[in-house]
């Protein structure tokens, strides 16, 4: 903690008056209503973080920890934002340290898709690259204590940054959406973890309000959550890392709560991509391959549901626009450069939705 006397508490006054103006100003995100003619007695909906200001649901993240940083004394008039970050986050932080006037710095893995490089420093950050995913913590460390500026860690401090009891987070906004629907508690709420933060948020907020909906984690095949949660002792993965940016993990990270989910579900990168594909032409706009994940898992639990005759209702995280991902994703030459045929899953989740098959 620093201390920047009066003119300093002054201005992390006027800075958390700033980003509190910035959040009455902006509008809750759509809850969609996905489409499934085949499947009547089951309805799933995804939450579309894509439009906040900053185009994904990290946006929330970003504002929980400026404004948690500003309430610990972490931030100064004068400090230099690093954080860790694969893409999203970053770019929604570097817009919160814009409008503060500070310096932002993102560490991130070179191959990080260019459209999300673009939006950091459009927002006003800059782009500090390492080769790998493992090395953006001790790197990120390292420049914030060079530049005696402050490390934001989401990885650390994702799942106590936000208020999971209520005060207009994601869970709140989630269950007063679906307030008149037929099946307003929603028998699962399915969610990716990169943080962990709001799987957290989510698990927690369905256990204080006593609601009868369970979580369950979508998770890339190459992650550590799911081993870690058929094993406590794994904390660590190594091999090749997945290409689903925002998600998975190779290391445990301090946010993730593993007691807080109900169901895992492992998923193979190029389904989550096919399925992102075959999502984005069914509701007419592009998702990211994290929503592709999300899709995954939902998928399997409708097909669940609807093998037992049950009924009600699945709701996730449209988590951010396929637009970030058009040289990746969305580009044919680059999935058979890494080896991706998404074909099959594309038709598999087009037969899906139009037949329940």
């Amino acid at each position: 903690m620093q201390d920047f006397g009066r003119r300093g508490r002054e201005w992390v006054d006027e800075a958390v008056k700033k980003i509190e103006a910035d959040f009455a100003r902006s509008a809750d995100t759509h809850l969609l209503h996905i489409p499934m003619p085949a499947m009547p007695r089951i309805a799933l909906y995804m939450k579309d973080e894509s439009t906040h200001p900053t185009g994904s649901l990290k946006h929330r993240l970003a504002r929980s920890l400026f404004l948690y940083a500003l309430c610990n004394g972490w931030i100064g008039p004068r400090s230099t934002i690093v954080e860790a970050s694969s893409g999203s986050t970053a770019v929604s932080e570097a817009y919160f340290a814009r409008m503060l006037g500070l310096r932002f710095i993102a560490v991130m893995p070179r191959g990080t898709s260019q459209e999300k490089v673009r939006e950091i420093t459009f927002q006003g950050g800059e782009a500090h690259f390492v080769d790998s995913a493992a090395e953006m913590y001790g790197e990120s460390a390292r420049l914030a204590t060079e530049l005696g500026g402050h490390y934001m860690d989401q990885f650390t401090y994702a799942e106590r940054a936000t208020d999971w009891r209520g005060n207009n987070n994601i869970a709140q906004s989630i269950f007063s959406q679906m307030a008149a629907e037929p099946s307003a508690t929603p028998k699962w709420i399915v969610v990716g973890a990169g943080t962990g933060g709001t799987s957290a948020t989510l698990a927690r907020y369905v256990r204080y309000r006593r609601l009868d909906t369970r979580i369950a984690l979508a998770d890339p095949e190459a992650s550590v959550f799911h081993r870690h949660l058929a094993d406590r002792s794994i904390t660590s993965v190594a091999g090749l890392p997945s290409v689903i940016e925002g998600i998975g993990r190779p290391r445990l990270e301090a946010s993730f709560i593993p007691d807080l989910i109900d169901r895992v579900y492992p998923v193979a990168d190029v389904a989550s991509i096919g399925a992102a594909r075959a999502l984005s032409r069914h509701i007419g706009r592009l998702c990211g391959g994290s929503t592709g994940c999300n899709l995954v898992a939902c998928m399997t639990l409708v097909r669940e549901m609807a093998f037992n005759k049950d009924f009600g209702s699945v709701v996730s995280l449209l988590c951010d626009s396929g637009e970030r991902y058009r040289s990746t994703y969305y580009n044919d030459a680059w999935l058979a450069e890494n080896g991706l045929d998404t074909t099959g899953v594309e038709a598999d989740v087009k037969q899906f939705f139009e037949e329940g098959i």
